[in-house]
């Protein structure tokens, strides 16, 4: 384990970045809510007269997803201690807001060009619309000094136009997360590893009175977790990727068919009703409490699955129809990035400081098991949780991976995509609806 990345590393692609400033006091201060985190992190005032600062003081904002309540938030806090203690001329402030609350926030303030320094974001469409629009900073004169450990293949999904505009962090694709304990109920030792298994699996959770799956509905890119790795599974990993492109149609057969598998999944009670009102945080609980068999979600929960009082496992959705698809097909790659906004006024300092902080948080953020590192590993790892490393596994027989379906899409398709998941969840639509309306609306 200690040097699995370069295994992990050849197989993947992703790129993208940005910042902008403004003034805060020099002091520490936390305030709270369920959706926002926000903290600064400073030099302390003191009583006693100081002496003049070696340098002028330089104020940073970043936003990110971070909150409390997030598998990474022990990660942000433990790195950006240790970047800001090697930067006492930075007085560096950072606010968390829950996934899909961002998402608008950040849409919003990067079209009224109003970015913090620094901001997270996701590689491929989702940040290429940012740098088509001109808010976000090139990174490459500040990668030049960073080369060395963060290899140029991790940076493809946020490179456009061959330049550099993103930090990436880690990598994380799709699992298929499994209370064992609960597996073992009905007769299984092991995760399905054939489809045929994995609905012999849920007939029987279903008959014992149990729950085999828990989705929220309240956060539509949950959803995606399922049906994403369903079409891959069906039609293969190339054939998606064309169609998040939009250099290949939805008007497919068997795109039908795989929606109609999901559909059954609902009619056949594999989902937990009230999932459709819970968000992600609620069904997560609900799954580390022995709720349901199953959670397929980003593997930045490994964590948090592993410390479960359950015995787990993790694994990759299987092949539906082997005629197109094969394992080591996944969905996801390295995706989580940090951007410089072009608007900042001290966008060059916020760069190399965005450098030096993607490289600490995926190095906690690995040590924590909420992600695979995208920079190169030059510590020793331990104690990474076995969940981690059986990701680490999956990903090193990897064969192809296609980014997150609401990432690899532009903004706009992306919601119109998003809105038809919604309905085929929420069953007002069927599989034929599903198709023929993503064709009429992108083609």
């Amino acid at each position: 384990m200690k040097k699995i990345v370069a295994l992990v590393l050849a197989a993947v692609m992703v790129c993208g970045l940005c910042a902008c400033g403004e003034t805060t006091p020099a002091s520490t201060s936390t305030s709270t809510s369920s959706a926002e985190t926000t903290v600064s992190a400073s030099t302390e005032t003191s009583t006693e007269p100081a002496p003049e600062p070696a340098a002028e003081q330089i104020s940073l904002k970043m936003w990110c997803i971070a909150t409390e309540s997030d598998s990474n938030y022990p990660s942000y806090v433990k790195a950006i201690e240790e970047v800001t203690a090697a930067h006492p001329e930075i007085n560096f402030e950072w606010e968390a807001t829950e996934n899909e609350a961002y998402k608008t926030k950040i849409k919003a303030a990067a079209a009224a060009n109003e970015l913090p320094d620094i901001f997270f974001t996701w590689g491929g469409a989702f940040l290429g619309d940012f740098v088509k629009a001109d808010r976000v900073y090139c990174l490459d004169d500040a990668y030049k000094a960073f080369a060395a450990d963060l290899p140029e293949s991790m940076l493809d999904n946020t490179t456009y136009g061959g330049k550099h505009y993103g930090v990436p962090l880690t990598m994380n694709v799709v699992g298929l997360f499994a209370n064992m304990d609960m597996l073992a109920e009905v007769g299984y030792t092991e995760v399905p590893k054939t489809y045929d298994e994995l609905i012999d699996c849920c007939d029987k959770l279903v008959a014992a009175g149990k729950i085999p799956f828990g989705c929220s509905g309240k956060e539509t890119w949950c959803v995606t977790e399922y049906i994403e790795p369903l079409l891959e599974k069906t039609i293969g990993a190339e054939e998606l990727a064309k169609i998040f492109a939009k250099e290949s149609t939805w008007d497919n057969p068997d795109i039908t068919k795989a929606i109609g598998y999901f559909q059954e999944w609902i009619a056949k009670g594999y989902f937990d009703p009230s999932g459709i009102s819970l968000g992600n945080d609620e069904v997560k609980n609900n799954f580390l409490q022995g709720k349901y068999a199953f959670y397929q979600n980003g593997t930045w929960n490994c964590a948090d699955v592993a410390a479960a009082d359950f015995k787990s496992a993790v694994a990759e959705f299987p092949v539906i129809d082997s005629s197109k698809a094969k394992l080591g097909q996944l969905i996801g790659g390295p995706s989580d990035t940090l951007a410089v906004a072009a608007s900042s006024p001290n966008a060059e300092v916020a760069a190399n400081f965005t450098f030096e902080l993607g490289r600490a948080l995926c190095h906690y953020c690995y040590l924590d098991g909420s992600g695979l590192p995208a920079w190169k590993v030059d510590y020793d790892t331990p104690d990474i949780n076995p969940l981690t490393q059986a990701v680490a596994d999956i990903c090193n027989q990897a064969n192809g991976y296609v980014l997150f379906g609401d990432t690899a899409m532009d903004a706009d398709t992306a919601q119109i995509y998003l809105d038809y998941v919604s309905q085929i969840y929420g069953s007002k639509i069927d599989g034929p609806g599903f198709v023929a309306g993503l064709t009429d609306d992108i083609g």
